[in-house]
Order: C-alpha cells, then structure tokens, then sequence
C-alpha cells in the first residue's frame, strides 16, 4: 500500500490550489485513488491558501491531513506553521527565493528550490508554483513524471490553452533543478 499525503501552502494568487489540482489530476490519470480539498481565506488575493492532496493505491478515507508526507511552503508564515507537521522521514520543498529560514528539523529532507526566481529567469515568472511541484515529482515517488501536458489538457481551458507549454517549462524547470 502507498499512500502519499502533500501539503501545499502558502498566499492567494500564488497558485497553491492550482498546484494542487494538477497533483490530483496526475494522479487520477495514473490510476490512483485521490483528494483534492482546498482551503482559503476571504481575500481573492493575499489571504492565505493552502491545499491538501492525497494520493494513493487504495480508496482515501478521509481529505484531512494532520501528518503530511510532502509540505510545499511557498511563503515564511506557511513553512513556520506546518513545518512541524510534517511527517518524520518526510519532504519540505521551500521557495527560497521567498523564504530565507532554515528548516531546522533533522528528521525530514528539506529541498531548497529558489522557484519564484527561477521562473522570473525563465519568463514565466507567476509559475513559481509550478517549478515547486516539478522539484516534488523528481524527490518523491508520489507520480511519475510522464504524460504531464495531457494533464495540464484535463483541466486548463481550451481558451487557455497557451498556459499548457509555460506550465509544462515550469515542471521542466524546476525537476532538472
């Protein structure tokens, strides 16, 4: 049985739901069972977001993630908050660019990704999101890094489809990373 459980956290307009979804997404297209549950505060933009996804070989009993495997903290005010959470033997991925604390836990691997510069570099600066998850894909077994434009192709609107090739550069990105 595996079972992954990711925490992905940080403010509103950073994509963390986005994030999120195109998590759930893969994982369905991969055969898994999933949960995707957001949660957000009452600012559009600014206000605090996180987002929990399971994925796993068997049936989720429940979207609720006290002890999460994997923690994105895409701001400082998410990683001081759930850093401590995270499961012994688990993953922090931080955006260093945002964030210059360190993690000083010794029982879980901490990934440094400078992501929102390395998508400002590359031109795709809002997908800072993106190179975070493409680093959680390479570091963790969670989902397999095949297949991710078709992916993007579930869920990103036809009218938009221009994002599927940047959303795709920004996995690149941040796995080769």
């Amino acid at each position: 049985m595996k079972t992954t459980q990711i925490l992905i956290a940080g403010f509103g307009g950073q994509g963390v739901l986005f994030a999120g979804k195109f998590l759930a997404y893969k994982g369905m297209t991969e055969d898994l069972q999933v949960s995707w549950l957001p949660s957000y505060g009452p600012e559009m933009r600014g206000g605090t977001a996180n987002c929990s996804v399971i994925l796993s070989d068997m049936p989720v009993g429940s979207p609720i993630i006290t002890q999460p495997d994997v923690l994105i903290a895409m701001n400082l005010p998410s990683l001081l908050k759930y850093m401590d959470t995270v499961a012994p033997g688990g993953q922090i991925f931080v955006d260093s660019s945002l964030i210059d604390t360190k993690v000083t836990r010794t029982d879980v691997q901490v990934f440094y990704i400078p992501a929102t510069q390395l998508a400002k570099d590359a031109g795709f600066a809002t997908l800072a999101n993106m190179v975070l998850v493409g680093k959680v894909i390479k570091e963790s077994s969670a989902v397999s890094f095949e297949n991710n434009r078709q992916t993007f192709e579930k869920f990103i609107p036809a009218k938009k489809a221009n994002l599927i090739d940047i959303n795709c550069q920004a996995l690149i990105t941040g796995y080769d990373y």
